[in-house]
């Protein structure tokens, strides 16, 4: 049970990963993905671009509970609310 939460987690880490790198090439118009991201943080948009790189997690969120794996799609949503508190912490302090 730990371990099908652990790989959810951690796919749900690295669709945000994924999700934010293909962000920064649709927005960066081909430009290197750190320097995309320095530049939207400076206009205040890095939040709005990470919460655009959390979308594939709800793709595989459904796709957990399709085939029937809650645990891994609770470790999704564990991964998901923990890319939520980061943005929110982004956003306040930022």
């Amino acid at each position: 049970m730990n371990k099908d939460i652990i790989i959810g987690f951690l796919v749900g880490i690295i669709a945000t990963f994924i999700g934010l790198l293909i962000t920064t090439l649709i927005f960066g118009n081909g430009d290197n993905w750190l320097l995309v991201l320095k530049q939207s943080a400076q206009r205040s948009i890095l939040t709005k671009m990470i919460s655009l790189g959390a979308l594939p997690n709800l793709a595989i969120f459904f796709f957990f509970l399709r085939k029937k794996k809650d645990n891994r799609a609770q470790g999704v949503l564990i991964a998901t609310m923990l890319v939520f508190i980061i943005t929110m912490i982004i956003k306040f302090f930022n």
